[in-house]
């Protein structure tokens, strides 16, 4: 008997382990920095725990020595920054972008939508959207369009 609940209770403990597994394979847990006052960015932390994200949410007077510490490149800041399993989100990236960056095998360190076009995730403004690209950087500070929104 005691071996049955034994192998029972290993099952369980491993059935559970996996799902967990499973679990954060699915939602891919991400570091948000954001400012304390900023609205628009509350909306894009909103936005990635609708995609399935488990966001930290962290609030920082100094945006900028964060924006410095993980490498982003001046031209391509805006109002937050998130790091997602090893890359660095700047503004207003969509979640579908973001997932797209984590199953790449090889690609940029980061993404970015410079500014804050409206109609991005967190900038939207009723049927108003603006065209946009959200662009890949590297540790180098080189950049590409990683994705083109303009459509």
């Amino acid at each position: 008997m005691k071996t049955s609940v034994g192998l029972l209770s290993l099952l369980f403990l491993v059935s559970t382990s996996l799902a967990a597994a499973e679990s954060m394979k699915a939602k891919p847990p991400i570091k948000v920095y954001r400012s304390p006052t900023c609205t628009c960015c509350g909306k894009w932390v909103t936005h990635l725990k609708d995609q399935g994200f488990v966001v930290e949410d962290i609030t920082s007077e100094d945006m900028t020595a964060i924006k410095n510490q993980y490498k982003v490149p001046s031209a391509l800041r805006s109002c937050h920054t998130a790091v997602v399993s090893g890359h660095v989100i700047e503004g207003h990236v969509p979640a579908e972008d973001i997932r797209s960056l984590i199953a790449m095998k090889a690609g940029p360190l980061g993404l970015s939508v410079p500014g804050m076009p409206v109609g991005t995730p967190g900038m939207e403004m009723g049927a108003s959207k603006d065209p946009y690209q959200v662009i890949g950087f590297d540790q180098d500070g080189g950049s590409k369009v990683f994705k083109d929104h303009t459509q």
